[in-house]
């Protein structure tokens, strides 16, 4: 067994965060973050995506985050996927970014909606060749028997993907979490983090401390 309490969690120099002159948004704040998080870490934009399946069972996956704005924070994938269909049943997710080169994490959490399908046919059309490949390829997360039926399944993808440059499959979509909460963490060595959550009400959104 390794020993699991000798690796270091975080570097020794953290950001300073302030919750009293946080904006009042929680967009504006996450922009902030994610745009210092990139200047520091590897894929800032890498983000846990948790859904829940037909057993009421947590799922879980990393996926990115394609656009933050009024609709809310967006991700994509094909409505056939197992996220797909977990979020065409239960259509609530929770997203959570976690970037320990800076001892941050933010996590929200809330209802999810399609966007429109010229919305999601443009995000397909944005993404690079061998992504529109993959998507092409299908049968996520089933059971593969034989790696040349990938191969198969691919080389029949990247003919169709060449021979349709300005087509989106049907099925791609980017779904739109419009989260209720969403909370910003802060590591500090002495183990009193600072945690700040902004949650949603009918007249706005509403700042609160957090104990550790």
């Amino acid at each position: 067994m390794v020993q699991l309490r000798g690796w270091p969690s975080f570097p020794e120099e953290l950001p300073v965060f302030t919750p009293e002159t946080a904006p009042p948004d929680p967009q504006a704040l996450f922009v902030e973050w994610l745009t210092e998080a990139g200047e520091h870490v590897l894929a800032p934009h890498a983000v846990t995506l948790s859904t829940v399946d037909a057993d009421g069972a947590p799922d879980a996956r990393v996926v990115i985050l394609k656009d933050v704005g009024p609709a809310g924070w967006a991700v994509a994938t094909s409505s056939e996927s197992p996220k797909g269909l977990q979020l065409r049943k239960d259509p609530r997710a929770a997203l959570t970014f976690f970037w320990p080169g800076r001892g941050r994490q933010i996590r929200l959490r809330g209802p999810v909606s399609p966007a429109a399908p010229e919305v999601s046919a443009a995000d397909f059309l944005a993404r690079p060749p061998a992504s529109r490949v993959e998507a092409y390829i299908g049968h996520q997360s089933q059971v593969l028997h034989d790696p040349a039926d990938l191969d198969a399944a691919a080389a029949e993808a990247e003919r169709w993907v060449e021979e349709n440059p300005d087509v989106a499959p049907e099925t791609w979509t980017r779904y739109l979490v419009d989260p209720d909460d969403v909370e910003f963490w802060q590591a500090s060595h002495d183990r009193r983090h600072v945690r700040l959550r902004y949650r949603k009400t009918s007249d706005g959104w509403v700042r609160e401390r957090l104990w550790p």
